[in-house]
């Protein structure tokens, strides 16, 4: 790595970002999404942000996100190189002490192209040498109401829960044997009670409001599950649908799929995002059944 010097961002050099020209064949870029700091009226604070320089050259740069209130950040957004740099880039992320997961926007169907294939592959080993793990690759979707509301199937009561208590309690049941690859790793290193703990602190930290949570019972009284329809920074989306262990089997999840898009819409949502694992195959089959086209693809390194 001679020569090559690596920092974070200034409010007067935040131009440098965009000194770095690369294709925007996968990540943030392919989606029309922007780079620019909260001074600029962006979201992104130029400590978050770091670039390589060889001289005067930038040859890979890393921004991190965090909300408005957040103190440390909790995703990196954005992560490219020049081509040749991948070493550079991998160097980047090793130097800058921000850790957070990565997740790397690619086009549905990226690994039929060549060329987004490639631009994939090549952001992950890099990524992989900077010190990060693949987890999983996700699925993201968008509802908008031109592909029409499905109907409530009718099957489950919906009642809202304002102690958290209870919704830990319904939470630890909806994780056993659950096939969502953060909340396994959640267990994995933690146990049960860590990862409802880290659930429940990312529900809290959605901006809308606590008392939209609902759970979802059957006419004799028995739990179901968890829906949560929320909104994330960017707007309305849905946050969780979870089934308890012992009602899985019976097509639930599509229920608190379709309930919490009703709950979004009659809010005033007209567009909803939502997002699960691509292996979760069962939940995907809900995601499409319900009308959600898949809008993006994600792989996710922690």
């Amino acid at each position: 790595m001679t020569g090559l010097v690596i920092r974070a961002l200034t409010e007067s050099d935040a131009h440098l970002f965009h000194a770095l020209s690369v294709p925007a064949l996968v990540g943030r870029g392919r989606f029309g999404h922007t780079y620019a700091t909260v001074g600029q009226g962006g979201e992104y604070r130029p400590e978050w942000t770091w670039v390589a320089l060889r001289g005067e050259r930038v040859v890979a740069r890393a921004a991190w996100w965090g909300g408005p209130d957040d103190t440390a950040p909790i995703a990196l957004d954005w992560f490219d190189f020049a081509e040749g740099e991948a070493a550079a880039a991998a160097e980047l992320l090793r130097t800058a002490p921000l850790r957070t997961e990565y997740a790397l926007l690619a086009p549905p169907g990226w690994r039929d192209r060549p060329d987004e294939s490639a631009a994939v592959r090549a952001r992950v080993d890099a990524a992989v040498a900077g010190g990060l793990d693949p987890l999983v690759e996700r699925y993201r979707y968008e509802w908008t109401p031109d592909l029409g509301l499905p109907e409530r199937p009718g099957r489950l009561e919906f009642r809202p829960e304002p102690d958290d208590a209870v919704i830990a309690d319904v939470m630890r049941r909806v994780h056993e044997g659950t096939l969502d690859a953060h909340d396994r790793r959640a267990i994995a290193e933690g146990g049960v009670e860590a990862a409802v703990a880290e659930n429940l602190r990312l529900f809290h930290w959605f901006p809308s409001p606590r008392d939209w949570w609902r759970l979802a019972w059957t006419p004799d009284g028995e739990v179901v599950g968890i829906q949560i329809p929320a909104h994330n920074p960017v707007g309305p989306c849905v946050g969780f649908i979870g089934v308890v262990a012992g009602q899985r089997g019976h097509g639930y999840a599509y229920d608190l799929l379709v309930e919490c898009t009703h709950d979004l819409v009659e809010r005033g949502a007209t567009k909803i995002a939502a997002a699960t694992d691509r292996g979760n195959r069962p939940m995907a089959a809900h995601f499409a059944r319900a009308g959600y086209p898949v809008t993006q693809e994600r792989i996710d390194l922690v």
